[in-house]
């Protein structure tokens, strides 16, 4: 059988090894790239194809649900399985509705991570046992919940990242290729839409979305 091509995509270079080291010990897969941000990962799809990309949540400059989104819309042939530290029901729906194949928790076994490897690359969906239970049970209790990210369009909400991290307009800019104007009249719009004052609303409403996790 060809190897299963597998991209890594994580912020942390120590666990990123890790997982290597356990990817390439496993038959039946090739690691062809690593990525330490969701930018970067999307450079490395288009440069080394790989048929399945393993994609952290809280990354900087592009966080993974982001990045999701952009490689269910460009790379529409690539799997994607999120990594977690957090088995959150609101991020495990996001990431279902977004394309995701399957959803690891880090604390998983190996063998738990060979297995949701061969399902994915087999055509199905893998959900974490605990991951499975945590969102029935959330369903049963709210039913299917809106997105609150779903007023933003996939641009805002790269700019909602970058502003939530820190970033000024000029950086911002630079990094998406917009002129400063733009960034401006972008921002402004987050503002409106969803009904912040000031800079400190938009970290506040990127937290609380997951845009941006609470240690950034």
């Amino acid at each position: 059988m060809t190897p299963a091509r597998v991209l890594l995509a994580d912020d942390h270079d120590l666990l990123r090894a890790g997982i290597r080291s356990l990817l390439e010990r496993m038959p039946g897969v090739e690691v062809v790239a690593e990525a330490g941000d969701g930018r970067e990962a999307l450079g490395q799809i288009a440069q080394c194809s790989p048929d399945l990309v393993l994609l952290d949540i809280a990354m900087p400059r592009l966080n993974g649900l982001e990045t999701l989104a952009r490689i269910t819309r460009d790379f529409p042939t690539v799997k994607t399985v999120i990594l977690s530290v957090f088995a959150n029901e609101e991020y495990v729906i996001k990431a279902m509705r977004w394309g995701a194949s399957g959803f690891l928790l880090k604390n998983s076994k190996p063998e738990e991570l060979a297995l949701a490897l061969a399902s994915v690359m087999a055509g199905q969906t893998y959900l974490s046992p605990a991951i499975a239970r945590h969102v029935a049970d959330y369903l049963k209790r709210t039913g299917q919940p809106d997105d609150p990210l779903a007023v933003l369009t996939h641009r805002q909400r790269e700019i909602l990242q970058l502003v939530a991290e820190g970033a000024t307009t000029k950086e911002i800019a630079t990094t998406l290729s917009l002129s400063v104007k733009t960034v401006e009249m972008h921002r402004a719009e987050l503002m409106r839409r969803l009904d912040v004052k000031d800079l400190a609303g938009l970290v506040r409403y990127a937290i609380r979305t997951g845009v941006i996790s609470a240690e950034n």
